[in-house]
């Protein structure tokens, strides 16, 4: 009995009594949380630490979800990375060229290479690779203008993320947050304003209350753009009744000047209209000296007339985009009185829309547009 009661007393403090040694701290945890009741600080412990640490045994399902959706989060601002033009560093809103070596470039950027180098007599290269890149070098990514189509992008009206092959459409119609105007501006109200505001604001407009004489001041501005307009119309309309009519296909070609610091200008082959021979010239900012670090861009052309003629010859004449360009132009007359002394336009502005335009001019391989030219008769 004795032994027996050693035994016990050894036994005793080895379950009861705090324990010095590793293991004893061990057997003391776990026979806490096993006396401990449902209730009891030993299930409230266990709760802090499961918040703390992952269950092993917890289904993966929620944890696995999550990551996915940060994966995909990160997997976005990557794409971004590897599908954004070289040039402008942003994702290309239209076309996507890419050079011999798969670098990317939007449609505005490769048209922009194109045209320094033309201005710089230097042979366009590729931003990251320095290959040589032209419009017959290169080619257009479908794959990436399809992908980049469905990256998600933020409306700048709701800020709502939609894809981006989608978000012009939800801007210019669907979009309530979207910017827009009165229908009574025509007679003067320049409210603007989100959408969803435009019905209340309708109904309390006092533009349809205004008088007559009120509204006359705001339909003479009116009248006076529409004149503009229909006084263009109606000259071309009336010089399509002259007599002598001539029209040509002209291809202006790239040139230097001899000069130490040569220029870019651009002539074409001599043609004959009217039973006349004639060149066009052009220069592209008035021949500035260093277009190239310009950003606002034209061209303005000059009319020649070659042959030797017995009288003055009076006319007037225009130029129009070519039929397989694309580029924008709108119509302007011009009038000239030609003769022996005096056979050389000035130098008119090519009335061209803007610097983009511009640049698709100066980016080909020549530019072609068409010429009308009418002689007035005395």
């Amino acid at each position: 009995m004795s032994s027996l009661e050693d035994r016990g007393e050894v036994g005793v403090p080895v379950a009861t009594a705090p324990s010095s040694s590793s293991a004893g701290l061990g057997v003391g945890a776990a026979g806490a949380g096993l006396e401990a009741g449902p209730g009891g600080p030993g299930v409230q412990g266990g709760q802090e630490q499961a918040d703390q640490e992952p269950d092993p045994d917890a289904p993966p399902k929620k944890r696995v979800r999550l990551l996915q959706e940060g994966e995909a989060g990160k997997l976005e601002e990557r794409l971004y990375v590897v599908l954004c033009c070289t040039v402008c560093l942003d994702l290309p809103k239209a076309s996507v060229y890419q050079c011999t070596n798969g670098h990317l470039m939007c449609a505005g950027c490769f048209i922009h290479l194109l045209a320094d180098a033309r201005l710089k007599e230097e042979q366009a290269t590729c931003p990251n690779c320095r290959c040589e890149i032209s419009k017959s070098l290169c080619c257009r990514n479908l794959a990436v203008e399809k992908a980049v189509s469905e990256l998600p992008c933020e409306c700048s009206f709701c800020l709502k993320l939609f894809p981006r092959s989608v978000l012009e459409r939800h801007q210019k119609e669907e979009c309530q947050d979207r910017v827009t105007v009165c229908k009574y501006k025509r007679i003067g109200c320049p409210w603007k304003g989100p959408f969803h505001e435009l019905t209340v604001h309708e109904a309390e407009c006092c533009h349809p209350t205004k008088t007559g004489n009120e509204l006359m001041g705001i339909l003479d501005v009116m009248d006076q753009s529409h004149r503009k307009e229909m006084q263009l119309y109606n000259g071309i309309f009336s010089l399509l009744c002259f007599e002598k009519i001539g029209f040509t296909e002209v291809q202006f070609r790239p040139y230097r000047t001899e000069d130490f610091i040569t220029r870019l200008y651009y002539e074409t082959p001599r043609f004959t209209v009217l039973n006349q021979t004639w060149v066009l010239k052009a220069r592209v900012n008035d021949s500035e000296r260093n277009p190239n670090l310009s950003c606002k861009r034209t061209l303005s052309f000059q009319l020649i007339l070659k042959s030797k003629v017995n009288s003055a010859m009076e006319c007037s004449y225009l130029l129009l985009k070519g039929p397989y360009d694309d580029v924008k132009i709108k119509p302007v007359i011009y009038h000239y009185v030609f003769s022996n002394d005096a056979n050389e336009t000035d130098y008119m502005p090519l009335p061209i829309i803007d610097s983009i335009e511009c640049n698709k001019l100066l980016a080909a391989k020549n530019i072609n547009l068409r010429l009308f030219i009418f002689q007035i008769q005395k």
